[in-house]
């Protein structure tokens, strides 16, 4: 009848899909996140040749197959930022039982190459770190289950989401990893502190995770050695620690020069957990500063992109990611330096590393989809709205 009085209403064409998702990404953080790889790119032109040489391989081996790495990476990641946050979802719930499934797994079918800490599938061509992959899909079941505690006769997802963090962590710690241990645990205790948890049960839980490592200590001969290591005041010059240290010294503000450094040539893993004593050594303080501010701006980025979302599960999911993107960073750039003990962790983006490039592609594409911007009122509207009724 509407029709016959006014005449049809004419339909409006529907947006392209690659214009509209152009201009609701945040386009700081995507540019953060390429210039990051690039720059590990540049790092790994230096720090991969001497492993390469000691492999007997070509000198740009790591460097051909980090680009493969991250062309993956990047599919992956721009695909995932145009799916919506209900398909993120429901693929994060259905990979974590996957991947919970592969870290169950390992003390059967893993393998440590040689490192004293079974984490990985070896398959031959490559090898594969459930735990790279676990964050990700982690996160987004946390989110859901907490987000779901705060509906009306909603399950108790709070309490489900602290249990099932305390089984992956110690399915984790028996790698042992507890690197990757304290990262989840941290990534849980935002979200749980987001989602309005009582301060009782964080204090508890931060008791038992002091608790939780005086036994480790005692009982653990690689973190043992860690810890001491750690606490030494006087660093031993042959370890990994003291060439990264002695590295970050010699490079002072500017560094001594592109591909004059000498850390590469002594460090395993310079190219890996080190690269950023690599960075401090050729290029100082100046490229380090700028690493750190690539971090920061995305981690701000999505916080102040997340502060008037409205929808529980995207504002936890989203600040959960955030937060352990920055605090992985933090982790690595700390060993380095000694403020922290030696975790065994990749720089997001710059470490050479198929499954933690990939695993981080996934999560940074999680995370750029959650901050999308949508068509929704302002969450003070929205809180004000709940309060009437």
């Amino acid at each position: 009848m509407t029709e016959m009085v006014y005449g049809a209403v004419p339909r409006q064409a529907k947006d392209p899909i690659l214009p509209r998702w152009w201009r609701t990404i945040d386009k700081w953080s995507v540019s953060c996140i390429l210039l990051l790889f690039a720059i590990g790119i540049l790092l790994g032109l230096a720090a991969s040749p001497p492993l390469a040489q000691r492999n007997g391989l070509d000198p740009f081996y790591y460097v051909e197959r980090q680009l493969l790495f991250g062309f993956l990476a990047f599919v992956v990641m721009f695909a995932t930022t145009m799916m919506s946050p209900l398909m993120v979802r429901r693929l994060g719930v259905l990979a974590f039982f996957v991947v919970f499934v592969a870290l169950i797994g390992l003390p059967f079918f893993g393998t440590d190459f040689g490192k004293g800490a079974v984490r990985w599938y070896s398959l031959g061509f490559a090898s594969f770190q459930p735990s790279e992959f676990l964050k990700p899909v982690f996160v987004v079941v946390i989110a859901w289950l907490m987000a779901a505690s705060q509906e009306i006769q909603g399950p108790p997802g709070k309490s489900m989401s602290l249990v099932l963090t305390l089984i992956i962590v110690g399915f984790l710690a028996m790698q042992p990893d507890f690197g990757q241990s304290a990262l989840v645990l941290f990534g849980w205790g935002v979200m749980y502190f987001l989602a309005g948890a009582p301060y009782v049960l964080i204090v508890g839980v931060a008791a038992l995770v002091v608790l939780a490592g005086f036994a480790f200590y005692e009982n653990s001969e690689h973190f043992a050695r860690r810890i001491d290591g750690f606490l030494n005041p006087e660093v031993d010059p042959t370890t990994q620690l003291g060439y990264a240290t002695n590295a970050i010294r010699e490079g002072g503000f500017f560094g001594v020069g592109v591909g004059e450094g000498q850390v590469k040539w002594s460090l395993p893993d310079a190219h890996t957990d080190f690269i950023i004593a690599v960075a401090a050594e050729e290029y100082g303080l100046i490229l380090v500063m700028l690493i750190i501010a690539l971090y920061a701006t995305v981690v701000v980025r999505s916080f102040l992109r997340l502060i008037n979302e409205r929808d529980p599960f995207i504002r936890l999911a989203g600040t959960g990611l955030a937060a352990m993107f920055g605090v992985q960073a933090l982790i690595n750039m700390g060993v380095a330096v000694r403020l922290l003990p030696a975790k065994g962790m990749t720089l997001p983006f710059v470490s050479y590393g198929g499954s933690s490039l990939i695993a981080t592609g996934i999560a940074a594409g999680m995370l750029i989809a959650f901050t999308r911007t949508r068509p929704q009122g302002k969450i003070e509207d929205f809180l004000r709205q709940r309060g009437h009724t």
